[in-house]
């Protein structure tokens, strides 16, 4: 008997204007160590010995994306066009546009654009440490940090206990159907493991670091080239 092995396929939304950088292009197309952002993540995930394609979905109205040559990525990478107003709007556009080539359980790796420290540990680990779980789950990180609630008027309201409490960092990666469902009976998410909850369902965490760290202020920027140069040794 023929034994079955799920395919494993990324999604990366690209689709948002990243206005908290204050930049004059979208943050993903910003220039870090000589290469768009989203150039470093899109990399790592083209090379992943088990991820099959890797499907970037940008605006439909994104005109960046032909400036730049990705050739050097491969044939693994599809450019798709067909972006929403959110990310869960994009990442539900694109899992809809490749519904003829995925399978219902297929897995389904789901990264922020704006994350460009994602390492290949961090993909090895993810897809091997979920690979027989029921549901799926995400990189996260526990809290380190004392945590505190404010008021209106910015005054601490409350002290957080951080027992328990993980940073939620992506990929996350769930399967095809689940993820699709999810998303299409969720509102108001603001990741794939919140729609899969809103579902009754529990992702587990998997635990990474934080040099995968999201680029959301221009500090964040200087940051990733840090733990690009010092990780690769390029710049020594």
């Amino acid at each position: 008997m023929q034994t079955f092995h799920p395919r494993h396929f990324a999604i990366v939304p690209a689709a948002g204007s990243g206005s908290r950088m204050g930049a004059s292009r979208p943050k993903q197309y910003l220039p870090l160590l000589g290469r768009p952002l989203i150039h470093h993540a899109l990399s790592v995930l083209c090379e992943a010995p088990d991820i099959d394609r890797v499907f970037v979905v940008l605006s439909i109205d994104d005109t960046e994306w032909a400036r730049h040559d990705w050739r050097g990525l491969g044939g693994k990478l599809v450019p798709l066009f067909c972006g929403g107003a959110t990310r869960a709007d994009s990442v539900l556009g694109g899992l809809r546009a490749i519904a003829g080539e995925a399978s219902p359980s297929d897995w389904v790796l789901v990264h922020d654009a704006a994350r460009p420290c994602l390492a290949p540990w961090h993909v090895d680990k993810l897809i091997r440490e979920l690979a027989g779980d029921e549901v799926g789950g995400l990189l996260a990180v526990p809290v380190a940090d004392t945590l505190k609630r404010a008021d209106a008027q910015r005054h601490v309201a409350a002290t957080v206990p951080r027992d328990s409490l993980w940073q939620a960092q992506t990929p996350q990666m769930f399967r095809y159907v689940m993820l699709r469902r999810a998303l299409e009976g969720a509102s108001a998410v603001t990741d794939e493991s919140s729609a899969i909850e809103a579902a009754g369902l529990r992702p587990r965490l998997v635990q990474g670091d934080a040099t995968n760290l999201k680029v959301t202020y221009p500090l964040d920027l200087h940051l990733a080239e840090w733990i690009l140069t010092n990780r690769e040794g390029i710049g020594a």
